[in-house]
């Protein structure tokens, strides 16, 4: 994630060029495209469309098209995205800090959404700001892996409960694509795919519920269980064997949701929180 050091004089800027763009190439946020003519000659001319049609009455502006806005909203949710994904791989290290110049070179993009998506995560705690550096990530402890765990089962564990006493077999099946997403996803041994699996999964089970503020309180306990632990390691371990067995009890616990085994459920469910992912 750091910016490399500069070739000796004998290399050559062909020789440099393939390594620079391999650095990049990770991070790299596809190119928004910028406004043509025909757009600018749009938005001139639709300045004076509302007058025209006597909708502006009172004397107010208009407003300028927000394109520009739009597209830097995309750019920063795009951002925001792909620093997630490196929290949860380690490629943002526990305790190095990064700048917003640097990353945005990554990037291939202006410093400006890599430091409103960086301000994002500091909110979400997953970042703090240094001043005059940048970002430092978080250094995770396994305590406070655990105490997530718990908060977690707190919250979670009766809610599924009962969605297994009320919600019908046939909407509990209406779920197993997303369990056996969780399989493939463990499967490929890549653990930022297997974690937004695994949070889909989660998210649409507590979704019976019909209330949108558990899910979001939820999922936003559930990613910050996925950041990696000081020292880079893994919540729950991480090896592609752990991942699948963590899946595999998504499918089981459907399957006693789907037969209305609430025993089994129960004895899943606290299994499945007790190593959280």
């Amino acid at each position: 994630m750091k910016q490399g050091t500069q070739g000796s004089a004998g290399t050559t800027a062909g020789e440099a060029a393939p390594a620079a763009g391999a650095a990049r190439s990770r991070f790299r946020v596809p190119a928004q495209p910028a406004a043509g003519a025909a757009d600018r000659r749009r938005d001139a001319d639709g300045a004076g469309e509302g007058s025209a049609r006597g909708e502006h009455t009172h004397g107010e502006p208009v407003l300028p098209r927000p394109r520009p806005a739009v597209r830097r909203s995309s750019v920063r949710g795009q951002i925001l995205t792909a620093l997630r994904t490196a929290l949860v791989t380690g490629d943002l290290r526990p305790g190095e800090v990064y700048s917003g110049p640097v990353l945005a070179e990554r990037f291939g993009v202006s410093a400006t959404p890599v430091r409103e998506a960086m301000q994002q995560l500091a909110q979400e705690g997953a970042v703090e700001v240094v001043p005059n550096r940048g970002f430092r990530v978080v250094e995770r402890s396994p305590r406070e892996l655990a105490e997530l765990a718990e908060v977690r089962a707190l919250i979670e564990v009766p809610v599924m409960l009962r969605l297994a006493r009320t919600v019908p077999p046939e909407r509990w099946a209406g779920l197993r694509p997303l369990a056996e997403a969780t399989v493939r996803a463990a499967s490929s041994g890549c653990r930022a795919t297997y974690a937004d699996a695994d949070r889909a999964f989660h998210s649409a089970v507590l979704a019976l519920a019909g209330n949108q503020q558990l899910v979001g309180v939820a999922e936003e306990l559930h990613r910050r269980a996925q950041w990696p632990l000081v020292g880079g390691g893994a919540p729950g371990g991480g090896t592609r064997a752990e991942l699948i067995a963590d899946a595999h009890e998504h499918t089981a616990l459907l399957d006693a949701l789907i037969a209305g085994d609430l025993d089994v459920v129960r004895a899943l469910v606290g299994e499945h929180f007790n190593g959280a992912e």
